[in-house]
């Protein structure tokens, strides 16, 4: 009886195992975090402990008072509240035209269907950067050929839009426009390949039994593929708006204005030549990264999801 109860607390290779792996996963885990930590810890010191060459997560006189400064300086409102504009059209945009373009591949047949659908995925093969600067060119162009096609003689697709003479509304179409912001991010190829490869799996009776009731397209998408496939959208929905909220780059082109910039293109602009109040700049990342927190918490169960889906065969 007690070899086989000293048996038990033998330390089998399968021990050792789980062992190293959460070690090394808790090792990696820290290593992720400590950024996230030295952010937050930074973000409440004042400027001469922020400027301290030692790594100090616990401040001596920790203060709120950047957290204030920083929604001054920089408009932080108006950043945020552009941000969340841009990034929930885009999000309502790509599940519109995302989900419609993965129920024509996956369940209407057509010439040269799968033909299409490769080349449509060939796209995410393109870097950003190759067509970043022909599609500024495009955008830059539009108030020009709005104007001449709709006023000739007038500018009025060029004019920035006041509300009350005060709020600045940007302009209509090219750059500082809201339309330059959320245009690049109406339609997603990945998107597209992910919704595509969940409809394949939704049962196909349900689709012919939808057809004897007398359904057509467009009530099979809306009253039987959209409602079973909610998960997948959900998924979509937090991916695009994560990616959407932290995008700098194309904001940072398309904008002059900071009362239309974004919050990472208005964070950049606290980083100045000489010095930085990194204080300053740490309390406006927090804030900035308190939405894509709160995405993530409210979503976390669609990830594991959204990967098993991405990864499904059709």
């Amino acid at each position: 009886m007690g070899l086989n109860i000293n048996s038990r607390y033998n330390k089998s290779p399968d021990f050792t195992k789980n062992v190293v792996i959460y070690t090394l996963l808790i090792a990696l885990s820290f290593s992720m975090l400590l950024p996230i930590l030295v952010l937050i810890s930074t973000s409440v010191k004042n400027e001469k402990e922020a400027l301290k060459s030692e790594l100090d997560f616990i401040p001596e006189h920790p203060t709120l008072n950047n957290y204030s400064k920083v929604w001054q300086e920089v408009k932080m409102g108006r950043a945020f509240m552009n941000s969340l504009i841009v990034s929930l059209i885009i999000v309502l945009g790509q599940l519109v035209t995302c989900s419609m373009a993965a129920f024509a591949f996956a369940r209407l047949k057509f010439p040269w269907r799968d033909k299409i659908f490769f080349c449509y995925i060939a796209t995410m093969m393109i870097p950003a950067a190759v067509i970043m600067i022909p599609v500024f060119i495009l955008t830059n162009s539009i108030p020009t050929f709005l104007n001449a096609a709709f006023s000739p003689g007038n500018k009025i697709f060029s004019v920035d839009l006041f509300f009350k003479g005060t709020f600045y509304l940007g302009r209509i179409a090219g750059i500082n426009s809201y339309f330059a912001l959320v245009s690049q991010g109406l339609f997603s190829a990945w998107g597209t390949f992910m919704l595509r490869q969940f409809f394949l799996s939704i049962p196909k009776d349900l689709e012919d039994a939808a057809r004897l009731d007398g359904c057509g397209l467009w009530r099979i998408y809306r009253h039987v593929i959209i409602p079973l496939s909610k998960p997948a959208l959900a998924t979509l929905g937090i991916f695009v708006f994560m990616g959407a909220w932290k995008d700098f780059m194309w904001p940072l082109i398309v904008t002059t204005r900071q009362d239309i910039m974004t919050l990472p293109v208005v964070l950049q602009l606290l980083q100045g030549e000489i010095s930085t109040d990194w204080e300053v700049l740490m309390a406006g990342m927090v804030i900035a990264l308190l939405p894509t927190i709160l995405i993530f918490m409210l979503g976390q169960r669609y990830f594991v999801k959204g990967i098993q889906m991405g990864a499904l065969k059709g």
